[in-house]
């Protein structure tokens, strides 16, 4: 199968990508992933991204594109793959579109992982990381550390990054709906868009994931 894995900020995509993946048995492939191996390897698309990067400036479209339709046409992704992160708005849509039909192959499904914004805010805001090197995660509702601001594991300080504070978060969400969430629309015009809660535990929305898109 042939996926792209959408959703807003705190929806799981990444949790969610690695099962159905495994599941499927095809390459979780994202944008973080792409971009650190290009740089890492030192390809032509890896040092026009850092070049963007070093500059504090967005990787244009085309340089995305680019390393995404390299990994797709890696002999693991011939049998399938799953997007995670990529596309991220019409127009990078669009060109996976025309990559994809160049290769004479389309897309299965597009997955919308649908969580309400206060749950978003929630998940994220509610986020706690240790100071120490390991970076144990800790939520102040889903996973309390046994003393409050204290780390389980290694006793570290615990701590909110500035990109889990409230407004930051609400910032994101904004970004997904004015950039991202209109290739909901593009996708569902194609008939691609299967949508599913991502409320729950992590092997339930998996399971209801794999459900639809058996269906």
């Amino acid at each position: 199968m042939r996926i792209v894995l959408v959703g807003p900020p705190g929806a799981g995509k990444g949790t969610q990508a690695a099962f159905l993946a495994k599941n499927l048995s095809i390459p979780h492939i994202s944008t973080g992933d792409l971009f650190r191996a290009n740089i890492s390897q030192g390809t032509e698309l890896g040092k026009k991204a850092k070049s963007y990067m070093d500059a504090g400036q967005l990787v244009p479209d085309e340089v995305t594109i680019g390393m995404a339709k390299d990994r797709m046409e890696q002999p693991d992704a011939v049998n399938g793959f799953l997007l995670d992160g990529f596309p991220r708005n019409v127009s990078q849509a669009e060109a996976l579109d025309v990559a994809l039909k160049a290769d004479d192959v389309k897309l299965d499904a597009v997955l919308d992982l649908e969580v309400p914004e206060d749950e978003v805010v929630k998940r994220i805001a509610g986020r706690r990381i240790c100071r120490n090197e390991s970076a144990h995660v800790f939520h102040v509702v889903y996973k309390q550390p046994a003393t409050e601001g204290v780390c389980d594991v290694c006793g570290g300080e615990l701590y909110q990054r500035d990109d889990d504070k409230e407004e930051t978060v609400r910032k994101r969400l904004e970004v997904y709906h004015t950039q991202t969430e209109p290739i909901i629309d593009y996708y569902r015009e194609q008939g691609l868009v299967v949508t599913i809660s991502a409320l729950g535990k992590v092997e339930e929305v998996t399971a209801r994931a794999m459900e639809a898109l058996g269906r």
